[in-house]
C-alpha cells in the first residue's frame, strides 16, 4: 500500500527545497507580495475607519490567497506536486531562521546588535550584550511557532489553503499588528485573528521543546506562558530548556541565569533538533490521514 500522497510529496520536497536554498528572492516570494498588498489599503483618519480599512485589507488577502491555494490543488500530477511544493515552502523558513539568528552569534557587539535587529521589532540601539543575546533567544523559540509549526499545522490539517492563509494572517500581523498610534486600529484584525490561528500552534512548539527536559520546560511554561496570549509558550519552555533567563525590559523577565553567547550555539542545536521532530510529527499526521 503507497501511504505517501501528493501532498506529502509536495511537503517532503517543499522542505527539501528550503534546506537546500533558502528564502527565495523576493520578485517571485509570495509573502513579499502579501505585505504589497497590505500597503495598498492603510488609510483612515479616525479609529472607525481605520478598523475598517483593516478588516477590508484582511478579507481582501485572505480571500486572494485562499483562493491561490485552491488553483494549485487543482493542478494534476507531478506538475501539480511541483507547484505545491514551490509555494508551500514560502509560508515557512526552517534555514531563514536558523541562519538569521547565527549571524547574532559574533563576539562584536555592534555587529549583534546590527544582526539583532534584523529579526526584533523591539529597539536594540539602547539593548547591553545580554539583552541582544536574550532577544536572539527569544526570537528564536518564538518564530520557530510563527515560521515553523504553524503553516506545517494548518497544511497538515486543510492543505494548501491552510498554509497561505496561515501565512497571509500571520504576515498581516507582523507588518501592522502593533499597539501604536498608527497600527492600534488598522491592524487590531488581523492582530486578533492571528492570536486565534496561534493559540494551539504556540502550545504545540511549547511541547516539542519541552522533549528535551520536560520537567523544567514546564515549570517555566506554566509560570511564563500566560504572560502573552501566544509569544510566551514557545519562548518559557524554551527559556526553561536552557535554564536562562529571558527578558523584554518593561514587559516581561523570566527567572533563570544570564544568558551568554555560547546559549546561541545551545539554542540552535536544540532548534535543530526540534525541528526534526516537527517535520516528523507532521508527516506521520499525514501518513496516517
Amino acid at each position: 500500500m503507497n501511504f505517501f500522497t501528493p501532498n506529502i510529496y509536495a511537503f517532503l520536497i517543499a522542505i527539501g527545497i528550503d534546506l537546500l536554498i533558502g528564502e527565495y528572492p523576493n520578485v517571485v516570494h509570495p509573502v513579499v507580495w502579501m505585505g504589497k498588498i497590505v500597503k495598498y489599503f492603510e488609510n483612515g483618519k479616525t479609529p472607525r475607519s481605520q478598523f475598517m480599512y483593516g478588516l477590508f485589507m484582511l478579507v481582501t488577502n485572505c480571500t486572494i490567497w485562499f483562493t491561490v491555494g485552491i488553483l494549485t490543488m487543482m493542478v494534476p500530477g507531478i506538475a501539480g506536486i511541483i507547484v505545491q511544493a514551490f509555494i508551500l515552502k514560502s509560508t515557512f523558513s526552517i534555514r531563514g531562521l536558523y541562519e538569521h539568528v547565527k549571524r547574532c552569534d559574533v563576539e562584536d557587539e555592534e555587529k549583534m546588535r546590527k544582526a539583532v535587529s534584523m529579526i526584533v521589532s523591539r529597539d536594540t540601539s539602547k539593548l547591553d550584550r545580554w539583552h541582544l543575546i536574550s532577544a536572539s533567544l527569544e526570537s528564536l523559540s518564538e518564530n520557530t511557532s510563527d515560521s515553523i509549526t504553524g503553516p506545517l499545522f494548518y497544511y497538515t490539517l486543510f492543505g494548501m489553503p491552510g498554509a497561505l492563509l496561515y501565512r497571509v494572517i500571520n504576515t498581516m500581523d507582523a507588518m501592522v499588528g502593533y499597539h501604536t498610534p498608527r497600527f492600534e486600529w488598522f491592524g487590531k484584525p488581523a492582530a486578533r485573528l492571528d492570536d486565534a490561528m496561534n493559540f494551539i500552534p504556540s502550545r504545540l512548539t511549547a511541547t516539542f521543546f519541552a522533549i528535551f527536559n520536560p520537567r523544567r520546560a514546564f515549570e517555566y511554561i506554566f509560570k511564563y506562558g500566560p504572560i502573552k496570549i501566544n509569544g510566551t509558550y514557545p519562548m518559557s519552555a524554551f527559556a526553561g530548556l536552557l535554564g536562562v533567563s529571558f527578558e523584554k525590559i518593561g514587559v516581561y523577565r523570566f527567572d533563570g541565569r544570564i544568558p551568554v553567547i555560547e546559549d546561541i550555539k545551545r539554542g540552535l542545536k536544540f532548534y535543530a533538533m526540534s525541528v526534526l521532530i516537527i517535520i516528523s510529527f507532521f508527516t506521520i499526521i499525514m501518513v496516517v490521514r
